[in-house]
This record gives C-alpha cells, structure tokens and sequence, in this order.
C-alpha cells in the first residue's frame, strides 16, 4: 500500500482506528471456539475452561490487545497534537498496527518468540511516538 499520498495526521489517526478494529481480530476466534464447546449465554465465561488451548490463548491475545491499544492510543494521539511529521512517525504507526496483527495471529497459533519479537516491536513503536512528542515540547 503506497502511504506517500496520506499526510502523518492521517496516518495516525488511521492507525489508531486499526489497532482499534485489531483488539476484536483475536475474539473472533474466541466466539468461533465458544461456540464449539456449547456457549451458555446465561454462564459466558464458564466457555474458558472447555476452550482448546488455542481458544484460551485467542481470549488472552484480546485482552492483552486491550492494554496495547490504550498506550498506543495514547502515543499516537501524543504525536497527533504536538503535530510530528517525520517518516519515524509513519513508520511507527505502521509498525505498531502490523506488529499487533501479527501478535494476535502468532499467540493463537503459539509461536511464543515471534509473539515476544512482536510485543518488543510495538512497545519500541510507543516509546519512540511518546519520546518523540515530549522531546518536541521540551525545545
């Protein structure tokens, strides 16, 4: 996809509404699962225990997206209104929504070094948007 045509604030904003859409990407494999084991409407979580191993761990990829998504919402809304525009801030806004597409996928299918490589590089895509947007104010 050819991003040279979209401004920064674009592609943030972009980004945040993806990472957004990405909290629900590993829930749906939940729902699929729930649905396998004999969902109980009137006992929703008593679903976990029956799960198979890659539905549990789909239920802890979207929890753990939720936690994602809130620093990341933060870092990007931080480059938002201190208006950074580099090719650093795109970059970071498009590592960090592939890097969480590809942690929820390599969690389900329990490829923990790839799962922790993408964790590192979204956390390092948060720190940087973050380090960057309160440098900026500092001048």
């Amino acid at each position: 996809m050819n991003f040279a045509n979209l401004s920064t604030s674009t592609i943030l904003l972009g980004s945040i509404a993806a990472a957004a859409s990405l909290v629900y990407f590993p829930y749906l494999v939940v729902a699929i699962t729930r649905f396998q084991v004999g969902f109980d409407i009137s006992a929703p979580r008593a679903a976990f225990d029956k799960m198979p191993d890659y539905g549990k761990r789909a239920t802890w990829a979207h929890q753990n997206s939720w936690e994602a998504f809130i620093l990341y919402s933060a870092a990007a809304l931080m480059a938002y209104s201190t208006h950074q525009e580099s090719a650093t801030v795109v970059n970071c806004a498009i590592s960090f929504t592939a890097a969480r597409l590809f942690y929820s996928i390599f969690y389900i299918i329990n490829f923990p070094i790839g799962r922790s490589l993408m964790f590192g590089v979204g956390s390092v895509a948060i720190f940087t948007l973050m380090s960057m947007s309160i440098t900026s104010t500092m001048n």
